[in-house]
């Protein structure tokens, strides 16, 4: 299992995901990514989408299911997920979750991170902000010395916006923590398909 989850892609996680709500082939999916304005967080193209679902089955962590041909369209594979394949997408989500050293892979796992239990989600989102304070905290620490050592202030520039993205990071992940133990905050299964999630899906088909 390990491996696999370390040979995912962040593209690759994104399909897998697009599988777990239902048989999908490649054009629809990048359809309903730019759709869901999805390439905000991974670069998107043909060429790497058709590829990463050769990847993935190759890997047996998606098997076809089907070809269809409409009118004079090209033939269309249509994809399902496997059960490897959604056991590698639960293990990427949950090992990225609490990471701080891998900005771009946190916001595709917190996109994500409803695909796992809300108690399982604070307790991962709990640890990174251990480790978030800690880092915090270690880097305050420098620029104390820093400063006691008579370093010009020019020079802790990027000290001094280090450490106001770390405080922001942590002002929202606290009330993000609060929010998910709010028992009104729907999470996972309880949510029911919003009619504009409906309607990427009816137009992704097209």
């Amino acid at each position: 299992m390990r491996d696999a989850v370390d040979r995912l892609t962040p593209l690759g996680l994104m399909v897998l995901a697009l599988l777990a709500e239902g048989d999908m082939h490649p054009y629809e999916m990048i359809r309903l990514l730019r759709l869901r304005r999805e390439d905000r967080l991974v670069t998107i193209t043909n060429g790497t989408m058709y590829h990463t679902v050769a990847r993935l089955e190759r890997a047996g962590m998606v098997a076809e299911v089907g070809v269809d041909r409409a009118g004079n369209r090209p033939e269309r594979t249509t994809y399902t997920v496997t059960d490897a394949g959604a056991s590698a997408a639960v293990e990427w989500v949950r090992r990225e979750l609490p990471r701080i050293d891998r900005p771009a892979e946190f916001r595709i796992a917190l996109a994500e991170a409803h695909n796992l239990d809300r108690d399982e989600v604070i307790g991962l989102l709990a640890e990174r902000r251990g480790l978030l304070a800690a880092a915090r905290d270690e880097l305050a620490e420098g620029h104390r010395l820093a400063r006691l050592k008579s370093v010009p202030a020019q020079y802790l520039l990027e000290v001094d916006r280090e450490t106001a993205m770390l405080a922001a990071d942590l002002a929202w992940l606290d009330g993000l923590l609060a929010r998910l133990r709010h028992p009104d905050f729907t999470w996972g299964p309880e949510s029911e398909p919003s009619e504009r999630y409906l309607a990427q899906r009816e137009a992704a088909r097209l």
